[in-house]
Parts: C-alpha cells; sequence; structure tokens
C-alpha cells in the first residue's frame, strides 16, 4: 500500500486527486492539504510514503514544502504537481530535495504510474521537464562564465544549500555561527541578485557557479 499526502491550494483539485488515488487499487491518501504552513508537523503525524506537491500555494510555497519534509524525513518522496515548467521554479524543486516533477497537464495519463515509480526510487518527469533536464546539464560551460564575485566560502554555503543543508548544519559543518551563516546568505542574495536561499542554488546551478 503506499500511502499519499497532497498539498494543492484548489480546493476542486484537490478534492479529484484525493478520489482519484484513493479509488485506486493500492494506494490510499492519508492526508490532504492547501498549504505547507504546518508541513513538517503533518508528515510526522501521517508518515507518507510520498507527497505530492503543488509549488504556487499561500503562505508556505511547494519550494519551502520540499525542504522541510526533507529536513523532516529524508525518506519521504515527493513528486511536484505544478503548471510550472520554467527553469528557476524547476530547479528550485529539484536542488531543494524534489523527487519527481509531473506538469499538471500530464495528470490523467502519468499521476499514478508516477506515484508508484518514485516510491520505487525512480525519478518520473513529464516527458518535457526530462529533456529539459538533461539540455541543461549536457549544455557545454559557457567559457566567460560569470562568477558573480561568490568567494570560496561562500561557494562553500551554496554547495551545502544544495544538499539540503539548514543554517544550524551549515554553522556546525563549517565551524561557524548561525548568524555568520545569514550573513554571508545575505553577500550571496545581493551578488547573484535574489531574494532567497532556492532562487539562489537554482541560479547557481544554472549559471555552473556550483555542481547540481
Amino acid at each position: 500500500m503506499i500511502s499519499v499526502s497532497i498539498y494543492e491550494d484548489n480546493e476542486k483539485l484537490r478534492s479529484l486527486l484525493e478520489l482519484l488515488i484513493s479509488s485506486t487499487a493500492g494506494f490510499a491518501v492519508v492526508g490532504a492539504y492547501p498549504n505547507g504552513q504546518s508541513i513538517a508537523g503533518q508528515v510526522r503525524r501521517d508518515q507518507p510514503d510520498v507527497v505530492l506537491m503543488d509549488i504556487d500555494m499561500p503562505g508556505v510555497d511547494g519550494i519551502e514544502g520540499v525542504r522541510r519534509v526533507k529536513e523532516t524525513n529524508a525518506g519521504i518522496r515527493i513528486l511536484m504537481h505544478t503548471v510550472f515548467d520554467d527553469d528557476d521554479r524547476l530547479f528550485a524543486c529539484l536542488s531543494n530535495g524534489a523527487d519527481g516533477y509531473l506538469l499538471k497537464r500530464d495528470t490523467s495519463t502519468h499521476l499514478l504510474q508516477a506515484l508508484r515509480e518514485v516510491t520505487e526510487g525512480g525519478g518520473p518527469m513529464s516527458p518535457g521537464i526530462a529533456k529539459r533536464v538533461l539540455q541543461t546539464f549536457h549544455r557545454p560551460p559557457h567559457p566567460e562564465r560569470n562568477d558573480h564575485g561568490i568567494t570560496p566560502r561562500e561557494h562553500q554555503l551554496l554547495e551545502l544549500l544544495a544538499r539540503g543543508y539548514t543554517y544550524r548544519m551549515i554553522s556546525l559543518d563549517c565551524s561557524i555561527s548561525v548568524e555568520t551563516v545569514r550573513r554571508h546568505l545575505k553577500n550571496i542574495y545581493q551578488k547573484l541578485h535574489v531574494q532567497c536561499s532556492t532562487e539562489a542554488v537554482a541560479k547557481a546551478i544554472r549559471e555552473r557557479i556550483i555542481q547540481g
């Protein structure tokens, strides 16, 4: 039995997803929520095998939701379920630990199989998304790559963020205070012209400042 938690702010779609999954043999829906505000406590309580995660939700969105789930239990598999196919959101989700990425337009034909595949250790993606990921990682580095003035220490922090480290974990790994971590990250955000850690990691991977 594959247990699934659903995070989707559209009430009608959330109900349809719950009906589709729960009425299919071998699946059980253990939770269905409109946003990720309390996601850490919810996944601890519900113990899902898979989280089906929308991106654009009020309060705590799916990108941050992925990070919180993986911090709570890295063994929970996460399948993104979204209308967004742009590179920034895609790589922010993957950098935070998402295990698969399915576009909502592919729900009717791919959802149940994608849920099975992700629980078996696979990384299901909509065909167009998979192609984009492959193209990005096969693209040769630009000979005039701009590192935005990122220092070796800032580079180290970006790589740790990409591996899913929290501020506390980074401070312990680098033997610096959490406040120093925050100060370094503030400098990184300014240099990369981004607003948060997920955007910073996504841009750093896309521009080959760090390896994805």
